[in-house]
């Protein structure tokens, strides 16, 4: 078993930053065919990341990101691309399933780091899809989709119940995670890595450690008595996932250079607490927070430098993102650019988000797209790339944007509507955005909002009593998705 903490020594070197290429062994890479007609793929997302924290598109973002700079110079960069929440759980859920959460009984909130899996073990996710089609897959970071904990006494842990912690059986595997859904190898953390516990690793089915200190008060543990392992540090994770990462990655191209791989990053900055690595420190304009943006653009250098170094940067799909919209920023810094709206909220800061997509070998290099596109729609791209037809039980609301990330020139949008959701609604198609009041479970709640994000991007102007029949038309069309369950054609 290995450490359940990171030596802190091996992060710092006397003249300054070390690279995670440092830090982790060469493989000579073997010598093999390589199946170029499916790339690798990594999809990259960090948590409560806003559009406007990065100069790719707020060019007064008072953080650098170099990283993603770069990235967006070599290849396109999405105007109008989306999370399927403005939380981090249902977005998750979403994305690896080609599914809106609020069709599952959690239209409302997030997860904690005990209870039990979200994604149904019969459900394809794109892990699974990929699987099935030849790829190697790993997901390697923060998971918040539930796992099947063993306790002590045999009973079911309670959702998300601080005292039910001191029932879980740490020593025994952990069943339902990753593993069990698509992904052949998993390193990270149940729930929010730095607000949820247990507070430790989990490699594969296991807990590195057992987690029996409680943690010390701390902004995100609003004095609950919160496990972890002795030495865990909050700031430590994001500069683990990358180093697992490459391990990953040059693990598998040692042994499997033929094979391609999908790699799955979900980091954990710049979520709460604010607690930056002594790496990252004073990196932004915009505090500990701007600095662990900061740390997240960091680990897509590492992430990109290893790619180079290996020779597979050409024939890889990258894709950075964010799970929502961001908290407030600080400093004069617009952490939601000039957009309304925040993580948790309906208007376009809570889940417009940067999307920035690479792959030398088919996307023309400093590109941009307009065309509206969700997360979910990664699973019915993903399986448009390796040749797959999706069944009819599977990514019922992901629609195929290969076409936009190749910049080929499109008749008519690709979507026709997109589902905003946090608990309440929304709808869009084309510039108009409806909030009708309501509910994942169908409910209304009385909030009614119209907005026309063409003429008033930063929707300021409620025209919902100006105009009656594109409320109805709105609707209608939601009303509809709804109840057939779906919203991507058979």
């Amino acid at each position: 078993m290995m450490s359940s903490h990171l030596n802190r020594r091996s992060f710092l070197k006397a003249a300054g930053m070390c690279t995670l290429s440092m830090m982790v062994p060469k493989f000579v890479r073997a010598q093999g065919g390589i199946d170029k007609s499916k790339p690798n793929i990594i999809f990259l997302m960090t948590d409560d990341m806003g559009i406007g924290d990065t100069t790719v598109y707020n060019p007064e973002s008072k953080i650098p990101t170099p990283n993603l700079e770069k990235l967006a110079g070599e290849g396109v960069i999405f105007t109008d691309a989306h999370s399927p929440s403005s939380m981090c759980t249902p977005t998750r859920y979403a994305l690896l399933t080609g599914r809106y959460c609020w069709r599952t009984w959690l239209w409302r909130g997030v997860y904690g780091g005990y209870d039990r899996p979200l994604i149904k073990k019969d459900r394809m996710t794109i892990a699974s899809l990929l699987k099935e089609n030849g790829y190697a897959t790993a997901c390697v970071g923060k998971w918040h989709l539930g796992m099947d904990w063993a306790t002590k006494d045999g009973s079911v842990p309670e959702p998300d119940d601080a005292y039910e912690q001191f029932n879980i059986d740490f020593s025994k595997p952990i069943k339902e995670g990753p593993l069990d859904r698509g992904f052949d190898y998993y390193f990270g953390t149940s729930g929010c890595t730095t607000d949820d516990p247990p507070m430790c690793y989990i490699e594969n089915d296991r807990t590195l450690g057992i987690p029996n200190v409680i943690c010390p008060n701390d902004p995100a543990s609003e004095d609950r008595k919160l496990l972890m392992v002795p030495d865990w540090r909050h700031e430590d994770a994001d500069i683990e996932f990358s180093r697992r990462s490459i391990e990953f990655i040059e693990r598998h191209l040692e042994h499997n250079p033929g094979q391609p791989f999908f790699l799955y990053l979900p980091l954990s900055v710049p979520h709460i607490p604010w607690f930056p690595h002594e790496l990252t420190q004073g990196k932004s304009e915009a505090g500990a927070r701007g600095d662990q943006v900061w740390t997240a653009d960091w680990v897509l250098g590492q992430i990109m430098k290893t790619l180079d170094e290996h020779g597979i940067s050409d024939n890889t799909l990258l894709i950075f993102t964010s799970d929502n919209g961001p908290r407030r920023g600080v400093h004069g810094h617009k952490s939601s650019w000039h957009y309304r709206g925040e993580k948790g909220d309906l208007y376009e800061g809570g889940h417009r988000m940067p999307f920035v997509v690479r792959w030398p070998e088919k996307i023309k290099a400093g590109t941009r797209c307009d065309e509206l596109t969700c997360f979910t729609d990664m699973m019915a791209t993903f399986a448009a790339i390796v040749g797959a037809e999706l069944p009819s039980d599977a990514g019922e609301d992901s629609f195929n944007i290969l076409s936009a990330m190749l910049g080929e020139t499109l008749g008519e949008p690709i979507r026709h509507s997109l589902v905003h959701h946090n608990g309440l609604l929304a709808i869009r198609k084309g510039d108009w955005k409806l909030i009708p009041g309501i509910q994942g479970n169908g409910r209304e709640r009385g909030r009614k909002e119209l907005y026309n994000l063409k003429q008033d991007p930063d929707e300021k102007n409620n025209v919902y009593d100006a105009h009656p029949e594109i409320v109805k038309e709105l609707t209608d069309m939601l009303r509809k998705q709804m109840e057939e369950g779906r919203s991507r054609p058979l």
